[in-house]
């Protein structure tokens, strides 16, 4: 057996692997099985441009192996030149036209969507109905404020269905990208302008994710980037107007138990001066995320189990879990019994109906 034989099966297996492994995603995070218009458009284009290079591909092999083929030196034809073709205004004028046709066909679709997507102007009607959040990318989690309704939350993004949903972007120290890659592409969040843009869910398909997707920081803003997530809950609009009113009505306080209300009494000197809870206007939100509806939350620092076990993980040393959070080293003179009460109380603080 020749020596290059076992490496070409190795390739050859690997290969194949790629090809079923690029079939692979989660519906609740794949590009490829979306649940809004934008998506859908998206992966159109995406659909598109990969059929135009696979296009090219056969066809440059196809030509390939034809002249590899017919015009292969045979025994008796060494002296033998075959014709030269440069300088043919015909093959150029080809091999220019083609190209360009492509790109075209490429471009155009691709031109009018992006104006089609940056199409905000329903935002800035006095009298739209139009649901505006506003999105602000920290180090590293995400803040949502629904400006319209007085309510602010974090980490988890609550948006109904079927209907728009325009968003406000910025960053407060550097630049973030917020991509939520089943409802459509990315866009990056500065820390000196605003960037608008909207998407929208299908109801009639936000079930295969079980109404829960993850979004995703797309830009490269630190040691913990990659774990920069947060996740999208969503619902028909009764439920979220219900949402909305529960936010607003939410009485914050802690549970009738003795410690959580210990522990409330140690959020109120250890930890409100960064954590809001409701519209506290003590709160550095530049600092801390919001706690509002902490207890109903899917994930703990958008990537822990939601489990008490993981909040005291997180409180007792953050910087293991998200290197360069703005959280290491402020809560590092608590004992066990002031982490227990604080899990207990932080745990407690829920909007939603059990």
């Amino acid at each position: 057996m020749k020596k290059w034989l076992p490496n070409w099966r190795i390739v050859s297996l690997f290969s194949v692997m790629t090809l079923f492994l690029t079939g692979c995603g989660k519906p609740f995070l794949s590009v490829l099985q979306p649940v809004g218009e934008v998506a859908d458009m998206q992966k159109s284009l995406i659909l598109l441009s990969s059929a135009i290079m696979i296009l090219v591909v056969v066809v440059v092999t196809i030509i390939f192996v034809y002249v590899v083929v017919k015009f292969r030196q045979r025994k008796g034809d060494e002296e033998i030149i075959p014709k030269q073709v440069e300088g043919s205004h015909k093959l150029e004028i080809t091999w220019t036209v083609i190209p360009i046709l492509l790109l075209l066909i490429l471009a155009v679709p691709t031109v009018s969507y992006t104006f089609y997507f940056a199409d905000v102007t329903e935002m800035d009607k006095e009298e739209s109905d139009a649901l505006v959040v506003n999105v602000t990318a920290h180090l590293y989690w995400w803040e949502f404020e629904y400006p319209e309704y007085g309510v602010v939350t974090s980490q988890d993004l609550y948006v109904p269905t079927d209907e728009n949903i325009y968003f406000n972007l910025e960053a407060s120290q550097v630049k973030h990208s917020f991509w939520i890659p089943s409802a459509g592409g990315k866009m990056d969040t500065n820390t000196e302008n605003t960037n608008r843009f909207w998407l929208n869910f299908d109801s009639e398909r936000v079930g295969q994710a079980e109404n829960l997707f993850h979004g995703k920081c797309a830009e490269l803003c630190g040691p913990s980037h990659a774990l920069m997530d947060f996740k999208v809950r969503t619902m028909d609009r009764d439920e979220f107007d219900q949402w909305i009113e529960d936010m607003q009505g939410t009485e914050h306080a802690a549970e009738d138990t003795e410690l959580a209300q210990a522990g409330e009494e140690i959020f109120a000197q250890s930890c409100i001066a960064c954590h809001a809870i409701g519209a506290d206007p003590q709160a550095d939100a530049n600092v801390g995320p919001n706690l509002t509806n902490f207890g109903d939350r899917t994930k703990i620092a958008g990537i822990l189990d939601h489990t008490p076990e993981q909040l005291e993980r997180w409180i007792k040393d953050p910087e293991e879990i998200k290197p360069g959070n703005l959280m290491t080293g402020k809560y590092g003179d608590l004992d066990q019994e002031e982490v227990d009460a604080l899990v207990e109380y932080l745990m407690s603080l829920k909007v939603d109906e059990e």
